[in-house]
C-alpha cells in the first residue's frame, strides 16, 4: 500500500474515532450535569504554560515512532517516539519565545496573557496531539451550562509535514479551528473547500515550482529531468511541473522518476542509469533529505558528474550532503530555501532553558530529553547498566555554551522564522478581535466576540484579514486561500578552495501585491561546478532546446551531431 493510501485509511479511522469520542463525551455529560469526561488520554510529550487564551503547537521533536503491540490482549498504547530532533525542539521553543515576547508587549493584547500547549508530533502521533489540543487533556472538565466556554485552544501552530497536515487540518476544519502551518507546502492545502480554516506562513509548492521555472527560464535551461517523492509534497509538485514548465518557461522534461523511500538499490541504480544516459544536464529534485542521501550514494557509485542540480526547500541546505565526498557532484547546486529571518533575543531565551528536577516549570519531559541528548548523560535513575558502562549522570548544571550544538545557532533561522510569524499572526488576529466595538462587529446583529466565550471560528474571520510587518521588515498577510505572500531565498552550494563547503544566498524570488513576481539573481556570486562557465551556458542555453509551440507538442534536442525529435503523447 502506498504512503498516500495508508494516510487516507488512517484519516478515515481518525474521523470514525472522533465521532465515537464525542458521542461518548455527550453521553457522559448527560450523566454529569455540568461536566464532560474524556474516554481516554494521549500520553504525549508536552510543554504547557497557562494563560487567558491558549495557543496549541505541533512540532516534530522526535524523528521516528515505534509501533505498539497490537495483539489486543491489553489496551493498545500510542506509538513510542524516539530519535530526538534538536531543530524540531528549537522550533517549539521559538513558539514559546514568541508567546513570552507578545506577553511583554503592552501594545499587543494588553491585559490578555497568552499561554501555550506544545505537543511532539512524530509521524502519526500528530493526530492524537491535535485531538488533545482541541478537546483538552483533563480527566473531567467543569463547564458552564450547556457545555459552553472558551475551548482548550483557540488556534494551532503546525504541522511540519504536508501529509500529516492534510489529515489533521481535515479534522480541525470540522470544528473551524484555525491552523497556521510553518512548513506544510503542498499546493493541495490551498483548496478552501477542503481546508477552510487552514493558513500558512510558508509559500505553497505551486509558487516554489514557479520559482524554479523562473530560474530555468532565466538561464535558458529548457531541457531537464525531474525526480520527486511519492507523497503529497512531491506528487503535486510534479503535476505542476508537467502543466506549467512549457507555458511558463518554454521547457520540457526529459524524464520524470519517483524516488524510493528506502534504500532500494535496484530502483536507485535504474534511476541513476536514466540520468546518466539522458542528454538533459539539469536535474530537478523535489524530494526529502533521506531520499536524496540514498540517491547520492548511487550517483557516486556510478560517478555521474557534470549535472546541474536544483533542490527543493526540503533539502536546500542539508549539512550531511555538503561534504568533500559529495561536492564534486553537488557543487554549484541552486536551491530554493525558506526565507531567512532574524529573531532578536531568541538565543538568550534558548540559553535560559534548563531541566527542572522538581517539576515546577512548563517545559516537561522534552527539556530533560534535550539535556540528555546534548550532554550525552542520563538523569537519575539511569537505565540499567548505564553507569557500569561508563555513562555520565546529568546534574542539570551543565553549561550548554560549552558544547557544540546547532540548538544555539540562530544565524540561519528559516522554519523558526515561519513559526515566529505564525504565532504573531494568531496574536494580531486575536488583538483585532478583542478591539471590536459593540454594535459594529462582523458577527450576527453586528455583535463582537467576548474574551470569556471565544470561538475558534471567530478567530478564522480575523486571520483572513490580518496584516502586519515583522521587525525584520517582512509583511505578513493571507490571500483568499490562506497562503502568505510568497518569498524564497535562492541558495548556491559553494565548494571552497580549501575543501570546505558553504551555502550562500545568491538571490530571491517573490510575489508582491503590486509588482507581481520578481526574480533577483546576483550571477557574479554563483559558484558553477564546471571548468568553463561559458561552455556550461552554451550547452544548456543553445543545445538544450525545447520547442513547445511545435505541432503535437513536439520537442527537439540538438546535440553536437544529431537532432532528436520526440512527440509527447
Amino acid at each position: 500500500m502506498k504512503p498516500r493510501e495508508v494516510m487516507n485509511v488512517f484519516l478515515d479511522t481518525s474521523l470514525l474515532f472522533l465521532m465515537l469520542y464525542f458521542c461518548f463525551s455527550s453521553s457522559v455529560s448527560s450523566y454529569y450535569s455540568s461536566s464532560c469526561q474524556l474516554q481516554g488520554q494521549f500520553n504525549l510529550y508536552e510543554m504547557h504554560k497557562p494563560g487567558d487564551v491558549i495557543l496549541g503547537g505541533l512540532f516534530a521533536i522526535h524523528f521516528f515512532s515505534a509501533d505498539p503491540d497490537l495483539t489486543f490482549t491489553s489496551k493498545p498504547h500510542l506509538p513510542t517516539c524516539y530519535g530526538f530532533d534538536v531543530i524540531g525542539f528549537r522550533q517549539a521553543q521559538t513558539m514559546a519565545f514568541a508567546t513570552d515576547e507578545i506577553n511583554r508587549n503592552s501594545n499587543l493584547l494588553p491585559n490578555v496573557t497568552l499561554g501555550y500547549s506544545l505537543y511532539d508530533n512524530c509521524l502519526l502521533v500528530g493526530i492524537g496531539a491535535a485531538l488533545s489540543l482541541v478537546s483538552g487533556q483533563e480527566e473531567q472538565v467543569t463547564l458552564e451550562e450547556n457545555c459552553v466556554g472558551t475551548p482548550p485552544v483557540l488556534g494551532i501552530v503546525g504541522d511540519s509535514s504536508s501529509t500529516s497536515t492534510i489529515a489533521i487540518s481535515k479534522v480541525l476544519s470540522l470544528y473551524a479551528v484555525p491552523m497556521v502551518s510553518y512548513f506544510a507546502t503542498c499546493s493541495c492545502l490551498s483548496d478552501r473547500q477542503k481546508f477552510p480554516s487552514f493558513f500558512r506562513t510558508i509559500p505553497s509548492d505551486a509558487f516554489q515550482v514557479n520559482a524554479m521555472i523562473q530560474i530555468l527560464k532565466h538561464f535558458g535551461w529548457t531541457w531537464a529531468g525531474l525526480l520527486f517523492s511519492d507523497d503529497d509534497y512531491g506528487v503535486h509538485a510534479a503535476r505542476s511541473f508537467h502543466s506549467d514548465l512549457g507555458p511558463a518557461g518554454g521547457g520540457c522534461l526529459a524524464y520524470t522518476e519517483i524516488l524510493p523511500w528506502g534504500d532500494d538499490s535496484a530502483e536507485l541504480r535504474r534511476i541513476v542509469d536514466v540520468m546518466r544516459k539522458s542528454t538533459a544536464r539539469v536535474v530537478i529534485v523535489f524530494a526529502h533529505e533521506s531520499q536524496v542521501i540514498n540517491l547520492m550514494k548511487e550517483v557516486v557509485r556510478q560517478n555521474v558528474t557534470g549535472l546541474q542540480w536544483m533542490a527543493s526547500e526540503a533539502w536546500s541546505s542539508v549539512d550531511v550532503l555538503q561534504t568533500p565526498h559529495l561536492m564534486p557532484y553537488l557543487g554549484g547546486t541552486l536551491s530554493i530555501a525558506i526565507r531567512r529571518g532574524e529573531i532578536p533575543g531568541l538565543r538568550d531565551f534558548l540559553l535560559q532553558i534548563r531541566p527542572d528536577l522538581h517539576h515546577n516549570n512548563f517545559h516537561g519531559q522534552s527539556v530533560t530529553q534535550f539535556w540528555e541528548h546534548t550532554f550525552q548523560c542520563r538523569f537519575a535513575p539511569p537505565p540499567a547498566g548505564w553507569v557500569e558502562a561508563g555513562g555520565e549522570l546529568c546534574t542539570g548544571q551543565e553549561v550548554i555554551e560549552n558544547v557544540e550544538t546547532d540548538f544555539l545557532d540562530v544565524s540561519d533561522l528559516r522554519p523558526e522564522y515561519n513559526v515566529y510569524k505564525a504565532v504573531y499572526a494568531l496574536a494580531y488576529a486575536l488583538d483585532d478581535m478583542l478591539q471590536c466595538e459593540p454594535g459594529r462587529g462582523p458577527f450576527r446583529n453586528n455583535t463582537c466576540a467576548h474574551l470569556q466565550r471565544l470561538e475558534p471560528w471567530q478567530l478564522v474571520h480575523y486571520l483572513e484579514k490580518v496584516n502586519f510587518t515583522t521587525a525584520f521588515g517582512d509583511q505578513v498577510s493571507f490571500d483568499d486561500n490562506g497562503d502568505a505572500l510568497p518569498v524564497y531565498d535562492i541558495m548556491n552550494w559553494v565548494w571552497l578552495p580549501d575543501g570546505k563547503t558553504k551555502v550562500q544566498r545568491v538571490g530571491e524570488v517573490k510575489r508582491s501585491a503590486f509588482k507581481g513576481e520578481e526574480l533577483t539573481l546576483d550571477e557574479d556570486k554563483i559558484f558553477w561546478n564546471f571548468e568553463s562557465k561559458q561552455v556550461t551556458f552554451t550547452v544548456f542555453g543553445l543545445f538544450s532546446i525545447c520547442l513547445t509551440h511545435c505541432t503535437l507538442y513536439t520537442y527537439i534536442y540538438i546535440d553536437y551531431i544529431h537532432i532528436h525529435i520526440y512527440v509527447r503523447e
